[in-house]
């Protein structure tokens, strides 16, 4: 069974930093590239980051460019997301996914990010 189990969410001030953790199971996941993926309230899901299986290739939405870091450890089974300068728009649910994280991917439960003052 495919698990993606987030964690590292919370409340934090504009300006802060988080780190979210994704430890995932049930499949080869050192062969897969892997996304994260927010949803914030009453709006559509958006990819924020993506990277591919060893790590060497990945993208960012315009949005996060410069303020976010993606990676993973293939040997811990976990993909990362370093979130640095957090500003209030950031607030949303975080989902670790499969792939693109599109509706046929895998996702996990969510974290939840507060930025606020």
């Amino acid at each position: 069974e495919v698990q993606l189990v987030e964690s590292g969410g919370g409340l934090v001030q504009p300006g802060g930093s988080l780190r979210l953790s994704c430890a995932a199971s049930g499949f080869t996941f050192g062969s897969y590239l892997m996304s994260w993926v927010r949803q914030a309230p009453v709006k559509g899901p958006k990819r924020v980051s993506t990277i591919n299986s060893d790590g060497g290739s990945t993208y960012y939405a315009d949005s996060v460019k410069s303020r976010f870091t993606i990676f993973r450890d293939n040997a811990k089974n976990t993909l990362y997301l370093q979130m640095n300068s957090l500003e209030p728009d950031d607030s949303a649910i975080y989902y670790c996914t499969t792939c693109y994280g599109l509706e046929s991917d895998y996702w996990g439960q969510g974290t939840q990010v507060t930025v606020s003052s």
